[in-house]
């Protein structure tokens, strides 16, 4: 008896040319997909507005999307695979790729096109802040101060060092701000350097949100860094790499499905790395909602 072939699938293929790796030679990868029976159809976008609404106008071209940037370019993606429900790949080509991380996606481009070729899929959460959706974390104070001060220059230039080096310039004119935390625990009155919700594991180039955190355990996780003293950020690093950073006193940390932060006066929320929206936030999660071709 004879066995039909696989069938071929069709991949919209969308590059981040901005993105830190978005200039190498995508033929090889090409290739890799053609052997495995994935059929890519290459998009170079100048603006992150584009990628949504490509894939949206494009879904009846495709069986699945293959992203290639970092994860401002998955980030950018998020409501075009959310509205068309097709299954996303990830390439990663950025400077920090945390949400590649979390889903143990290699930073080796060929095995990164093995994991969408072999069609192993998950099901993951999605976090939303005022309706902009984030798969690592949305945060506001401290971060937001870093987007504004890491430029993709920078990025490219300095990689992950160049995050490191734009925290330090930051941290030295860092100023608490009020904020009201609400959740289905109770409301919290804070003094903070930066409240961060996080759906994910990873952010900030491998940061850990909570060292139990999953992108599919439905809920999100929040803390907010109660510092008197800047310079005591310093001795806690080792902390939030590990996500064990809540054993601080100074670390509020609380775990819901939604949470509602105001603050005194508008502050900026920063999601996957860019500036979205502002306070009052109103953050959700959405379960199961998108379908990623990630290693089991």
């Amino acid at each position: 008896m004879s066995v039909s072939p696989p069938a071929r699938r069709r991949a919209l293929m969308l590059v981040n040319p901005n993105a830190r790796r978005g200039a190498e030679a995508l033929d090889p990868i090409i290739e890799r997909f053609a052997n495995g029976g994935v059929d890519a159809v290459v998009e170079r976008f100048e603006t992150p507005d584009e990628v949504s609404a490509d894939i949206a106008r494009r879904r009846h071209e495709a069986d699945l999307v293959i992203v290639c940037g970092g994860d401002g370019t998955i980030n950018s993606a998020a409501k075009g695979i959310l509205e068309t429900g097709l299954p996303m790949g990830i390439m990663p080509m950025g400077t920090a790729n945390d949400l590649a991380r979390t889903l143990g996606i290699p930073n080796n481009l060929l095995q990164a096109a093995d994991v969408i070729i072999n069609g192993s899929i998950r099901r993951v959460d999605l976090g939303e802040v005022n309706g902009h959706p984030f798969f690592n974390v949305a945060s506001m104070g401290l971060s937001v101060d870093l987007a504004r001060g890491l430029t993709p220059e920078a990025k490219r230039r300095w990689g992950k060092l160049g995050y490191a080096l734009a925290a330090i310039k930051v941290a030295t004119r860092a100023e608490r701000f009020r904020a009201e935390i609400i959740s289905d625990t109770g409301n919290a009155k804070v003094k903070t350097l930066q409240i961060a919700v996080g759906n994910g594991v990873h952010y900030g180039g491998g940061t850990m949100i909570h060292a139990d955190a999953t992108i599919e355990d439905g809920h999100l996780d929040l803390y907010s860094l109660e510092l008197k003293n800047v310079w005591k950020f310093g001795l806690m690093l080792g902390a939030f790499r590990q996500g064990r950073h809540g054993a601080w006193d100074e670390v509020r940390t609380a775990k819901s499905t939604e949470f509602d932060i105001r603050t005194e006066v508008p502050m900026a929320v920063n999601t996957d790395g860019d500036l979205v929206t502002e306070t009052p936030a109103h953050f959700v999660i959405r379960p199961s909602a998108i379908a990623v071709f990630a290693p089991q």
